[in-house]
């Protein structure tokens, strides 16, 4: 793939992101977690609440949208690796949240906040 799109695949359009998450006033905290379960891109706090975030980027000719892309297989990964990270951290006493981010080829983020949780599904 050629074009712009290429520019904001992969670390680049999780750094746009993490900008995009700093403007907004979260702070981050981690970035590309990964465990035997799977990858969260972005793991942010915002006031008392622990944002793990999904980054996805969408080209003009792409089926679905970026948001679509987080099936459930993908959020059940997303949680697994999220209760991992908390059970290794001292942040239990936040509230959490899974929001996903997607990133057009223009470096334009759009987020859905409170996308999934744990209760969506079996995990």
């Amino acid at each position: 793939m050629s074009g712009r799109l290429s520019l904001f695949r992969g670390r680049s359009a999780e750094s746009c992101a993490c900008v995009f998450l700093e403007q907004l006033g979260l702070r981050i905290l981690a970035r590309n977690f990964r465990s035997r379960f799977g990858e969260i891109d972005i793991i942010a706090q915002e006031g008392d609440t622990l944002v793990f975030t999904e980054v996805k980027t969408r080209g003009v000719f792409c089926m679905g949208s970026a948001f679509e892309a987080v099936n459930r297989s993908k959020q059940q990964k997303i949680i697994r690796t999220a209760l991992l990270f908390l059970s290794r951290s001292d942040l239990d006493d936040l509230y959490i949240r899974f929001d996903v981010i997607a990133v057009d080829a223009n470096g334009k983020c759009s987020r859905l906040c409170d996308a999934f949780g744990p209760d969506d599904g079996d995990c």
